[in-house]
């Protein structure tokens, strides 16, 4: 029977060119929000020598994310998506101008180890993130045909490790080199130019179905549907609780001075490592067929996220950790796969914007707040057993995933 469906096209999806435009400006905006991340990072830690700073770094921009993802979800459901992303992606510009001048007016003198101004931005950062995110998944969505969604989640996903991969190495070389000020600016640039990319989109708009109901009834539609479904509430909430409880990127900072003994430059390379596998991996599972057992290997690729993690943390060696951290990019990226796919393939088109808001909620913010929960953790018990702590809670998750939805276990292929 699948020898009827023809040859696999890998390239199915990049044949279109208004797809090729939009992962162009994703990539670009990426690579400079990524840079940033190491850029912040390094400076918030120089200035205040404490892991916490680096949590609440992620907490400035999970709270107003967490607050309005529902009502930007809610907005690219209403709203031209294209439009919301261009005006999205140059706000976020903004926010990195400002952190620029901050930067440049304020190298010397009372502010110069000041961190407030920094916070007030990320916080900033994450008010857009809830409108642009949304927006983003559903257009993505809107550019392809419903047969090239797993193809196109691939490249997406596969253009945003590249991002993350030359974002933090990026940043952490022009900081090393030339310092906040010049970093900062060429995250302004990136960011720049994947507005100006979404400028050459040919996208029109379906029209909107009539609201029945107040918004806050709108916004409850995303919220049921996503509870509604079994399968997608446990792809969602198994990559919640991993990402919440297994990531260390927060901390990358406090490995790389204070454990593996490098400078920005190794940061930014430790910041680059799982996406570069990442990256692999993409490239990787666009050229094979449609994957069969999608269940097992999510729960999998998630355990293996988790042990990942804690022979990380226990690494005293640089390229083993480099390495570790490249493998769990690896599994990662097949989970962000399968659950994108899930996702667009069981939502009406209608609801695109509400459940990938929902999704967002789940997911994007878990990074943040994960951020907040590795320093804390971090300052509690300490730099290593809070990461292993982590990874164990991790491995706790995927068990229970697996035995309270023995659906998502079963689940064959994402069809």
């Amino acid at each position: 029977m699948d020898a009827a469906i023809g040859p696999h096209d890998p390239y199915a999806s990049l044949r279109s060119r208004d797809y090729r435009w939009f992962i162009t400006s994703l990539g670009l905006a990426t690579l400079g929000m990524q840079m940033q991340g190491v850029v912040v990072g390094w400076q918030v830690y120089n200035r205040t020598g404490d892991p916490l700073a680096l949590g609440l770094v992620g907490l400035s921009e999970a709270l107003p994310f967490l607050s309005l993802a529902l009502f930007g979800g809610y907005t690219a459901d209403r709203v031209n998506r294209l439009h919301i992303c261009m005006t999205t992606t140059l706000s976020l510009a903004l926010c990195s101008a400002l952190l620029w001048a901050f930067s440049w007016r304020f190298q010397s003198g009372p502010l110069a180890a000041a961190v407030w101004p920094i916070y007030g931005v990320i916080f900033l950062t994450g008010v857009v993130r809830a409108y642009y995110r949304p927006a983003n998944t559903a257009l993505a969505t809107d550019l392809l045909p419903k047969a090239l969604y797993a193809n196109g989640s691939t490249w997406r996903v596969a253009v945003f490790h590249v991002g993350m991969v030359l974002g933090p190495a990026l940043g952490g070389l022009v900081y090393a080199w030339r310092g906040p000020v010049v970093a900062h600016f060429l995250v302004l640039s990136l960011i720049t130019s994947g507005f100006l990319g979404l400028l050459f989109i040919r996208y029109t708009p379906r029209p909107p179905k009539p609201r029945v109901g107040s918004i806050f009834t709108s916004l409850g539609e995303g919220l049921r549907f996503v509870f509604s479904q079994r399968l997608l509430l446990g792809a969602i909430s198994l990559d919640l609780f991993a990402v919440l409880f297994g990531g260390a990127v927060a901390v990358l900072p406090v490995f790389a001075k204070e454990v593996l003994l490098t400078g920005p430059q190794g940061l930014g390379a430790l910041r680059a490592a799982p996406a570069v596998g990442s990256v692999l991996m993409g490239f990787t599972m666009a050229h094979l067929p449609p994957m069969r057992q999608a269940g097992r290997t999510l729960l999998t690729c998630v355990a293996l996220f988790g042990a990942c993690m804690i022979a990380f943390a226990l690494s005293r060696s640089f390229t083993l950790s480099l390495l570790l951290l490249a493998a769990s990019g690896a599994v990662d990226n097949v989970s962000v796969v399968l659950r994108s796919t899930l996702l667009q393939m069981v939502t009406p088109e209608h609801m695109l914007g509400r459940v990938s808001s929902v999704n967002q909620v789940f997911i994007g913010s878990s990074n943040e707040i994960g951020a907040f929960e590795s320093g804390l953790a971090a300052r509690l018990l300490g730099l290593i057993p809070s990461v292993v702590f982590g990874g164990c809670m991790t491995l706790l998750v995927v068990a229970g995933t697996a035995w309270k939805v023995p659906e998502l276990r079963k689940m064959d292929r994402i069809e």
